[in-house]
Protein backbone atom coordinates (compact mmCIF):
# COMPACT_ATOMS: atom_id res chain seq x y z
CA UNK A 1 0.00 0.00 0.00
CA UNK A 2 1.42 3.39 -0.92
CA UNK A 3 1.09 6.50 1.14
CA UNK A 4 1.12 10.02 -0.21
CA UNK A 5 3.21 12.46 1.81
CA UNK A 6 1.39 15.67 2.78
CA UNK A 7 2.29 18.91 1.07
CA UNK A 8 4.19 20.79 3.78
CA UNK A 9 3.81 24.14 2.06
CA UNK A 10 0.06 23.69 1.69
CA UNK A 11 -0.28 22.85 5.40
CA UNK A 12 1.07 26.22 6.50
CA UNK A 13 -1.62 28.71 7.51
CA UNK A 14 -2.26 31.83 5.51
CA UNK A 15 -0.58 34.91 6.94
CA UNK A 16 -3.25 37.17 8.39
CA UNK A 17 -1.87 38.20 11.78
CA UNK A 18 1.28 40.19 12.47
CA UNK A 19 3.46 39.64 15.53
CA UNK A 20 4.80 42.38 17.77
CA UNK A 21 7.95 40.48 18.77
CA UNK A 22 9.93 37.83 16.93
CA UNK A 23 13.60 37.37 17.58
CA UNK A 24 16.28 35.61 19.61
CA UNK A 25 17.16 35.38 23.30
CA UNK A 26 20.20 34.23 25.23
CA UNK A 27 22.79 35.83 22.95
CA UNK A 28 25.97 36.39 24.97
CA UNK A 29 28.53 39.06 24.07
CA UNK A 30 31.42 40.82 25.75
CA UNK A 31 30.73 44.54 26.22
CA UNK A 32 33.53 46.98 27.00
CA UNK A 33 32.68 50.21 28.79
CA UNK A 34 35.29 52.96 28.67
CA UNK A 35 36.06 55.07 31.75
CA UNK A 36 37.96 58.34 31.73
CA UNK A 37 41.49 57.69 32.96
CA UNK A 38 40.66 54.21 34.24
CA UNK A 39 40.74 50.68 32.91
CA UNK A 40 37.61 49.79 30.93
CA UNK A 41 34.93 47.60 32.45
CA UNK A 42 34.30 44.35 30.57
CA UNK A 43 30.86 42.78 30.99
CA UNK A 44 29.59 39.36 29.95
CA UNK A 45 26.19 40.52 28.73
CA UNK A 46 23.17 38.50 27.63
CA UNK A 47 21.04 40.06 24.92
CA UNK A 48 17.49 39.58 23.71
CA UNK A 49 16.79 41.00 20.26
CA UNK A 50 13.37 41.42 18.64
CA UNK A 51 11.74 42.97 15.60
CA UNK A 52 8.04 43.22 14.84
CA UNK A 53 6.61 41.06 12.06
CA UNK A 54 3.95 42.54 9.76
CA UNK A 55 0.97 40.45 8.69
CA UNK A 56 2.29 40.17 5.12
CA UNK A 57 5.26 37.99 6.14
CA UNK A 58 5.32 34.40 7.41
CA UNK A 59 8.54 34.84 9.38
CA UNK A 60 11.69 36.89 9.94
CA UNK A 61 13.92 34.37 8.07
CA UNK A 62 15.44 33.22 11.34
CA UNK A 63 18.49 31.32 10.05
CA UNK A 64 19.56 34.13 7.74
CA UNK A 65 18.58 36.76 10.27
CA UNK A 66 20.80 35.27 12.99
CA UNK A 67 23.81 36.29 10.92
CA UNK A 68 22.43 39.83 10.60
CA UNK A 69 21.71 40.00 14.34
CA UNK A 70 25.13 38.63 15.26
CA UNK A 71 26.92 41.01 12.90
CA UNK A 72 24.88 43.91 14.28
CA UNK A 73 25.70 43.03 17.87
CA UNK A 74 29.38 42.49 17.07
CA UNK A 75 29.62 45.86 15.35
CA UNK A 76 27.89 47.65 18.23
CA UNK A 77 29.90 46.08 21.08
CA UNK A 78 33.19 46.55 19.21
CA UNK A 79 32.87 50.33 19.42
CA UNK A 80 33.76 52.41 22.46
CA UNK A 81 30.86 53.23 24.76
CA UNK A 82 30.35 54.72 28.20
CA UNK A 83 26.74 53.58 28.71
CA UNK A 84 25.23 50.14 28.24
CA UNK A 85 21.89 51.67 27.29
CA UNK A 86 23.60 53.39 24.35
CA UNK A 87 24.92 50.02 23.20
CA UNK A 88 21.35 48.72 23.19
CA UNK A 89 20.16 51.82 21.36
CA UNK A 90 22.85 51.41 18.73
CA UNK A 91 21.89 47.76 18.16
CA UNK A 92 18.17 48.60 17.92
CA UNK A 93 18.79 51.37 15.37
CA UNK A 94 21.05 49.14 13.27
CA UNK A 95 18.44 46.37 13.27
CA UNK A 96 15.72 48.80 12.25
CA UNK A 97 17.88 49.95 9.34
CA UNK A 98 18.65 46.41 8.17
CA UNK A 99 15.06 45.14 8.27
CA UNK A 100 13.07 47.06 5.71
CA UNK A 101 9.84 45.26 6.63
CA UNK A 102 9.87 46.12 10.34
CA UNK A 103 8.73 49.28 12.11
CA UNK A 104 10.08 48.46 15.59
CA UNK A 105 13.30 46.91 16.88
CA UNK A 106 13.81 46.12 20.55
CA UNK A 107 16.95 45.11 22.43
CA UNK A 108 17.23 44.00 26.05
CA UNK A 109 20.42 43.30 27.97
CA UNK A 110 21.41 42.03 31.41
CA UNK A 111 24.88 41.67 32.91
CA UNK A 112 26.51 41.33 36.31
CA UNK A 113 28.19 44.54 37.43
CA UNK A 114 30.88 44.37 40.14
CA UNK A 115 31.82 47.37 42.28
CA UNK A 116 34.33 47.70 45.10
CA UNK A 117 33.29 48.80 48.58
CA UNK A 118 34.14 48.48 52.28
CA UNK A 119 32.30 46.48 54.88
CA UNK A 120 30.23 48.81 57.11
CA UNK A 121 31.88 48.20 60.49
CA UNK A 122 35.22 46.42 60.00
CA UNK A 123 36.21 48.51 56.97
CA UNK A 124 37.50 45.55 54.97
CA UNK A 125 37.68 45.63 51.20
CA UNK A 126 35.00 43.62 49.43
CA UNK A 127 32.91 43.65 46.27
CA UNK A 128 29.23 44.09 45.52
CA UNK A 129 27.34 42.47 42.67
CA UNK A 130 24.36 44.09 40.95
CA UNK A 131 22.54 43.08 37.78
CA UNK A 132 22.49 45.75 35.10
CA UNK A 133 19.22 46.00 33.18
CA UNK A 134 19.38 47.93 29.91
CA UNK A 135 17.31 48.15 26.77
CA UNK A 136 16.16 50.19 23.83
CA UNK A 137 13.23 50.41 21.43
CA UNK A 138 13.88 51.99 18.05
CA UNK A 139 11.14 53.18 15.66
CA UNK A 140 11.00 55.64 12.80
CA UNK A 141 10.03 58.29 15.37
CA UNK A 142 13.17 57.84 17.45
CA UNK A 143 14.80 55.65 20.11
CA UNK A 144 13.87 55.24 23.77
CA UNK A 145 16.51 53.78 26.07
CA UNK A 146 16.26 52.12 29.47
CA UNK A 147 18.85 51.77 32.24
CA UNK A 148 18.46 50.22 35.66
CA UNK A 149 19.60 47.61 38.12
CA UNK A 150 18.41 44.71 40.25
CA UNK A 151 20.08 44.47 43.66
CA UNK A 152 19.82 42.33 46.77
CA UNK A 153 19.33 43.50 50.34
CA UNK A 154 17.60 42.71 53.62
CA UNK A 155 14.17 43.57 54.99
CA UNK A 156 12.52 43.08 58.38
CA UNK A 157 8.77 42.64 58.87
CA UNK A 158 7.27 45.49 60.97
CA UNK A 159 4.28 43.36 61.98
CA UNK A 160 6.43 40.56 63.39
CA UNK A 161 8.62 43.14 65.11
CA UNK A 162 5.58 44.83 66.64
CA UNK A 163 4.50 41.55 68.28
CA UNK A 164 8.00 41.06 69.71
CA UNK A 165 8.01 44.61 71.02
CA UNK A 166 4.64 44.10 72.71
CA UNK A 167 5.91 40.94 74.42
CA UNK A 168 9.06 42.75 75.57
CA UNK A 169 7.01 45.64 76.99
CA UNK A 170 4.80 43.25 78.97
CA UNK A 171 7.83 41.36 80.28
CA UNK A 172 9.60 44.54 81.40
CA UNK A 173 6.44 45.70 83.17
CA UNK A 174 6.16 42.36 84.99
CA UNK A 175 9.78 42.77 86.08
CA UNK A 176 8.93 46.11 87.66
CA UNK A 177 10.63 48.35 85.10
CA UNK A 178 8.94 51.74 84.92
CA UNK A 179 7.24 52.87 81.71
CA UNK A 180 9.74 55.64 80.91
CA UNK A 181 12.71 53.25 81.16
CA UNK A 182 10.85 50.62 79.16
CA UNK A 183 10.15 53.02 76.29
CA UNK A 184 13.75 54.29 76.34
CA UNK A 185 15.05 50.70 76.16
CA UNK A 186 12.75 49.72 73.29
CA UNK A 187 13.70 52.89 71.44
CA UNK A 188 17.40 52.04 71.70
CA UNK A 189 17.17 48.26 71.16
CA UNK A 190 14.99 47.28 68.16
CA UNK A 191 13.13 44.05 68.85
CA UNK A 192 13.37 40.95 66.63
CA UNK A 193 11.20 40.46 63.58
CA UNK A 194 11.41 37.87 60.84
CA UNK A 195 13.83 38.97 58.14
CA UNK A 196 14.09 38.11 54.48
CA UNK A 197 16.35 38.62 51.53
CA UNK A 198 14.89 41.28 49.28
CA UNK A 199 15.40 42.03 45.59
CA UNK A 200 14.86 45.63 44.47
CA UNK A 201 14.60 46.56 40.80
CA UNK A 202 14.71 50.12 39.51
CA UNK A 203 14.76 51.15 35.84
CA UNK A 204 14.33 54.48 34.08
CA UNK A 205 13.33 54.90 30.44
CA UNK A 206 13.39 58.08 28.39
CA UNK A 207 13.77 59.43 24.87
CA UNK A 208 17.41 58.89 24.10
CA UNK A 209 19.72 58.00 26.98
CA UNK A 210 18.37 58.70 30.52
CA UNK A 211 20.52 61.34 32.22
CA UNK A 212 21.39 59.19 35.25
CA UNK A 213 24.50 57.49 36.56
CA UNK A 214 24.15 53.71 36.87
CA UNK A 215 25.94 53.77 40.22
CA UNK A 216 23.37 56.22 41.59
CA UNK A 217 20.58 53.91 40.43
CA UNK A 218 22.25 51.02 42.27
CA UNK A 219 22.65 53.07 45.46
CA UNK A 220 19.00 54.18 45.41
CA UNK A 221 17.83 50.59 44.97
CA UNK A 222 20.07 49.22 47.74
CA UNK A 223 19.01 51.90 50.22
CA UNK A 224 15.30 51.33 49.60
CA UNK A 225 15.34 48.18 51.73
CA UNK A 226 15.81 47.83 55.49
CA UNK A 227 19.58 47.41 55.19
CA UNK A 228 22.33 46.73 52.70
CA UNK A 229 24.04 43.34 52.73
CA UNK A 230 27.67 42.61 51.89
CA UNK A 231 29.61 39.74 50.32
CA UNK A 232 32.02 39.80 53.26
CA UNK A 233 30.80 40.23 56.84
CA UNK A 234 32.83 39.87 60.02
CA UNK A 235 30.98 39.81 63.36
CA UNK A 236 30.95 43.63 63.73
CA UNK A 237 29.50 43.88 60.21
CA UNK A 238 26.83 41.29 60.99
CA UNK A 239 25.87 43.24 64.09
CA UNK A 240 25.76 46.47 62.05
CA UNK A 241 23.49 44.98 59.38
CA UNK A 242 21.19 43.27 61.87
CA UNK A 243 20.79 46.38 64.02
CA UNK A 244 20.16 48.76 61.13
CA UNK A 245 17.73 46.39 59.44
CA UNK A 246 15.64 46.02 62.60
CA UNK A 247 15.81 49.76 63.25
CA UNK A 248 14.39 50.30 59.74
CA UNK A 249 11.75 47.59 59.39
CA UNK A 250 9.81 47.75 56.11
CA UNK A 251 7.00 45.91 54.38
CA UNK A 252 7.51 45.06 50.71
CA UNK A 253 5.21 47.98 49.84
CA UNK A 254 7.34 50.34 51.95
CA UNK A 255 10.40 49.46 49.88
CA UNK A 256 8.66 50.59 46.69
CA UNK A 257 7.53 53.78 48.43
CA UNK A 258 11.15 54.41 49.46
CA UNK A 259 12.21 53.87 45.86
CA UNK A 260 9.61 56.40 44.71
CA UNK A 261 10.73 59.07 47.19
CA UNK A 262 14.42 58.59 46.36
CA UNK A 263 13.81 58.69 42.60
CA UNK A 264 12.08 62.06 42.90
CA UNK A 265 14.88 63.35 45.14
CA UNK A 266 17.85 61.99 43.16
CA UNK A 267 16.55 62.13 39.60
CA UNK A 268 14.18 65.08 39.73
CA UNK A 269 16.02 66.69 36.81
CA UNK A 270 14.67 64.10 34.38
CA UNK A 271 11.86 65.09 31.98
CA UNK A 272 8.22 64.51 32.88
CA UNK A 273 7.89 61.83 30.19
CA UNK A 274 10.58 59.58 31.68
CA UNK A 275 9.07 56.27 32.83
CA UNK A 276 10.08 54.83 36.20
CA UNK A 277 9.66 51.13 36.96
CA UNK A 278 10.02 50.11 40.63
CA UNK A 279 9.75 46.56 41.93
CA UNK A 280 10.44 44.78 45.22
CA UNK A 281 10.35 41.00 45.72
CA UNK A 282 11.04 39.39 49.10
CA UNK A 283 12.03 35.76 49.73
CA UNK A 284 9.93 35.22 52.86
CA UNK A 285 11.67 33.39 55.69
CA UNK A 286 8.69 32.07 57.71
CA UNK A 287 6.13 31.69 54.91
CA UNK A 288 6.01 29.37 51.92
CA UNK A 289 4.96 32.27 49.70
CA UNK A 290 6.97 35.32 48.69
CA UNK A 291 5.91 38.97 48.75
CA UNK A 292 5.91 41.31 45.76
CA UNK A 293 5.11 44.98 45.08
CA UNK A 294 5.49 46.91 41.84
CA UNK A 295 4.77 50.32 40.33
CA UNK A 296 5.39 51.86 36.91
CA UNK A 297 4.50 55.44 35.94
CA UNK A 298 5.87 58.62 34.42
CA UNK A 299 8.11 60.85 36.48
CA UNK A 300 5.51 63.61 36.22
CA UNK A 301 2.89 61.38 37.85
CA UNK A 302 5.40 60.15 40.42
CA UNK A 303 6.27 63.71 41.44
CA UNK A 304 2.58 64.43 42.00
CA UNK A 305 2.06 61.28 44.08
CA UNK A 306 5.14 61.83 46.27
CA UNK A 307 4.19 65.51 46.68
CA UNK A 308 0.83 64.50 48.11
Amino acid sequence: MSHQLPDVQASQPDVTVGLSQVGVTGVEKLVKLDRNGKRPIVLMAEFEVFVDLPSGRKGIDMSRNMQVIDETLEAAVAESSYRVEDVCGDVAERLLEKHDYTSTAEVRMEADYITREETPASGLDTQNTATIIAGAVATDEGTREEIGARVTGMTVCPCSQGMSESRARDTLTDLGVDEETTEAFLDQVPQPGHSQRGHATLTITSDGSPDVDLRDVIDVARDAMSARIYNLAKRPDEDHMTYHAHANAKFVEDCVRSLAESVVEEFGHLPDGAVVHMKQSNDESIHQHNAHAERELTLEALREEVGR
